[in-house]
């Protein structure tokens, strides 16, 4: 899975890679000839007093080093564009697909996972990209390079190899095979500690409500204990890991100097050669040493790519048509025709059998109880879900096969909890329209009954927003939404629920001031009073998902049970209070 994820994302930066390979390969050709040089300076220079042979290994020395260091400065400056930009394109892949994403498929993977998967394990296989190139790329050149180079100097004292290499395998590959488990597990429990606390940051006013903070607080600590248990465990093996692999390469040097000096003594050997033994036996084991680091990063890596690699192989439920219908035969006409919707899984429908005929100029209320399957159906005309079965037709043309642009056109949805995004008034305003002035804005305000509290803030329409308009009443966020939808001029307004937060006059006022603008429009509305909906052209009465009713008002008070039970339930309450 990483191989093949890192292999798709890197095709565009082939030339800058193989530009890293060559120049690492340059890089370690050079570091693997100055121990040479330095055996034939003490041999042939040293010794012998001969300070000119000295000066002149000396300045081959020089040049090579510096040739050594360009190749590698300019290595891992590739490197790290490369890196860069594969974290850039990995992020901007998740984001894409998962605002492609219907509720269904956020719902399945968990909000908390999407933002780990985005950041955090985009971050893992950018680093894991960045080290290959600095650090895994040289090693195993340095590695046979420098064996190679070590047998051409002594024969018989390579016979460590056949020691230290197989100890240093096993070393790792025991490691390594116990942390791959963990580094999932880890990742798992580290999404279910971001979700409980994004919710507690979210929920906190109601955490403090029912003084709830000490349960909180060890649903926390919980879930922070065993992040912390399997992160320790890592960390155990890690801490285990590097000494084990030092102390192999410090008795490795002992074992060198021991066996070299005996054999230097004994005339096998020359001297010069020992030091440039022991220099080639370091740059084998740290390479060992560097890869074995690199594979400590893989399976985190491999993990990170996994969960990425799930988001991006996720078909989404709602996919836009390859060649989107762009003309619409009847604008503003809304036609749900024996409508089925049901979860995936789900034993029931949420809904069943739904008729539903609405025009321009005419309003349709949806009324029911909790759970009847009000909002579900609204959903379905903007398409942020797909219908099961039966169609959905807006402007006579089917949703499946409305171009995306074009259904957003015609489309002005107000949903239950409206959402603000962080910035102005104006540019939320502006995501019903993106060319609207500030004229359109303002008498959207007015019709939406929100002109007057934006007047009285300082900055007007300039005014800041914080994430999910948090720095508003929920009264102030409905009619901001309200007027958002406005501003696009749609020629099918979607109402869900949308004056709940608002007071009567308030809400009095508003009905009048959008009777007048959505006149030509069609207009939904679900709605929980009845005395919001009781003047609308047509009301649709929902059960568990099925219509019970259609009617007028006074039609379905005289002849239907269901609504009368609604109406009357509402007036009791009013009578009691």
């Amino acid at each position: 899975m990483l191989v093949g994820l890192m292999s798709r994302h890197l095709r565009p930066y082939r030339r800058a890679l193989t530009l890293v390979v060559l120049l690492q390969a340059a890089q370690s050709v050079a570091a693997l000839e100055l121990p040479s040089l330095n055996a034939d300076l003490i041999d042939n220079g040293v010794l012998t007093g001969d300070n000119g042979y000295i000066w002149r290994i000396g300045e081959v020395m020089a040049g090579i080093a510096f040739v050594q260091i360009c190749c590698s400065i300019t290595a891992v400056y590739l490197s790290s564009r490369v890196g860069t930009s594969l974290g850039y394109d990995l992020r901007a892949a998740v984001f894409d697909r998962v605002l492609a994403f219907s509720s269904q498929e956020v719902n399945r993977i968990g909000t908390a996972s999407l933002f780990n998967r985005t950041t955090n394990d985009v971050q893992q296989v950018q680093l894991l990209s960045l080290l290959t190139g600095t650090l895994l790329v040289p090693a195993p050149i340095i590695c046979v390079g420098g064996v190679i180079m070590a047998l051409r100097l002594d024969g018989p004292l390579s016979g460590l190899f056949a020691v230290i290499i197989p100890v240093l395998v096993v070393i790792v590959g025991v490691l390594l095979a116990r942390m791959l488990p963990l580094h999932r597990l880890a990742q798992t429990r580290l999404d279910r500690a971001n979700g409980i606390l994004r919710e507690q940051i979210t929920g906190v006013r109601v955490i403090r409500a029912f003084v709830r903070d000490d349960r909180e607080r060890r649903r926390f600590t919980a879930a922070n204990e065993e992040l912390t248990e399997v992160s320790l465990r890592v960390s155990r093996l890690m801490a285990v890991m590097f000494p084990l692999l030092m102390l192999v390469i410090y008795l490795s040097s002992v074992a060198v100097l021991w066996f070299g000096g005996h054999r230097i003594a004994a005339g096998g050997m020359p001297v010069g050669a020992l030091p440039a033994y022991l220099s080639y036996l370091m740059q084998i084991l740290m390479s060992v040493l560097s890869a074995t680091f690199m594979f400590t990063m893989i399976p985190r890596a491999a993990v990170s790519a996994e969960r990425i690699q799930d988001v991006l192989s996720t078909q989404p439920a709602v996919r836009p048509p390859d060649h989107g219908v762009t003309a619409l035969p009847r604008t503003g006409e809304l036609e749900l025709s024996q409508v089925e919707f049901r979860y995936p899984g789900a034993e029931s429908a949420v809904l069943q059998g739904v008729d539903l005929l609405a025009r321009p100029g005419t309003t349709t209320a949806i009324v029911g109880g909790t759970g009847s399957g009000k909002t579900t159906l609204l959903t379905l005309v903007p398409r942020l879900i797909d219908a099961s079965a039966g169609t959905v037709r807006v402007g006579g043309a089917d949703v499946r096969e409305l171009a995306p642009g074009v259904l957003a056109t015609q489309i002005g949805y107000v949903p239950q909890r409206p959402f603000l995004f962080s910035g102005t008034i104006a540019g939320n305003l502006r995501h019903g329209r993106p060319d609207a002035t500030e004229a359109d804005m303002w008498h959207a305000l007015e019709v939406a009954q929100a002109r007057e509290f934006v007047e009285r803030l300082p900055q007007g329409l300039h005014a800041e927003v914080a994430q999910g308009g948090s720095n508003l009443s929920g009264g102030q966020r409905q009619r901001l939404a309200i007027a958002r939808a406005l501003v696009g001029r749609p020629s099918i307004y979607l109402l869900d629920d949308s004056f709940s937060a608002l007071d009567h006059a308030t809400e009095a006022a508003l009905r009048t001031a959008l009777a007048g603008e959505t006149a030509a429009a069609t207009v939904l509305v679900v709605a929980q009073r009845v005395s919001t909906i009781q003047d609308a052209d047509h009301i649709l009465v929902l059960d568990e998902g099925r219509v019970v009713g259609a009617g007028t008002h006074t039609e379905l008070l005289a002849h239907n049970a269901t609504y009368r039970d609604i109406a009357r339930s509402q007036r009791d309450d009013q009578e009691a209070a």
